[in-house]
């Protein structure tokens, strides 16, 4: 199940929102503000965000900022009352992937969240199956052949990454942010560390390999 993260500080919204998502099949999680948002991001794997522009703390603008520092890659869409066309070009200047004005529908917004999904290449039941490889991020299980492979959790985060993006190149320093957090004082070559473990680990897969981006970082390539 998609995992989806919510931030609106108005208790009504959030809970309408979070209901009607749970409804349609996703797993929503309400936060009322920047800080508890954080905290939550640094504990679950989250799929989406779905975030106010205006918040308690700081506003969704640094939010915005302060992820895509983090995770390049995990969609945000804005709801906001700012219907002007300056507050809809800083967000999407600073990567958001779309904006809603409110009030807003919640049909439109499912159908603005599957769209989103689909261009991520997340699918709905959070598997992934390359080659004989099959990864459960539900189960955070994964099998070889039918044969269960013992992976950390960490392990089974990168690798889990690296195949829902096929071809794209992740630096080590975003392998860091995401599954280290950014105040780790872990060196980066943690990070080769783990994917050298998770070659091992793998190495009967036949479907994909793990190439080494010089200079950079890593990328699953498909065979």
């Amino acid at each position: 199940m998609i995992n989806i993260l919510v931030v609106e500080d108005d208790k009504r919204l959030n809970q309408a929102v979070c209901t009607y998502l749970n409804d349609s099949g996703f797993r929503a999680k309400g936060c009322m503000g920047a800080k508890e948002a954080y905290d939550e991001l640094y504990r679950n794997m989250y799929e989406l965000i779905i975030s106010d522009i205006m918040m308690p703390e700081i506003d969704g603008f640094e939010f915005a900022r302060t992820i895509r520092k983090v995770n390049r890659t995990i969609p945000i869409l804005f709801m906001s009352a700012k219907d002007d066309l300056p507050s809809k070009q800083k967000g999407f200047q600073l990567g958001i992937d779309d904006y809603m004005v409110k009030p807003i529908e919640l049909d439109e917004l499912i159908l603005r969240v599957r769209a989103l999904l689909r261009r991520a290449n997340i699918e709905m039941e959070r598997k992934i199956a390359v080659g004989n490889l099959l990864l459960d991020a539900d189960g955070m299980s994964a099998e070889v052949d039918g044969e269960e492979i013992s992976l950390t959790t960490r392990e089974f985060n990168i690798i889990y990454k690296l195949l829902s993006y096929p071809k794209k190149t992740f630096s080590r320093a975003q392998l860091m942010d995401e599954f280290w957090g950014v105040e780790s004082d872990t060196s980066l070559r943690a990070v080769d560390v783990y994917v050298t473990k998770l070659r091992d680990k793998l190495s009967a897969c036949d479907g994909f390999q793990i190439v080494t981006v010089r200079g950079l970082g890593y990328k699953a390539v498909l065979r």
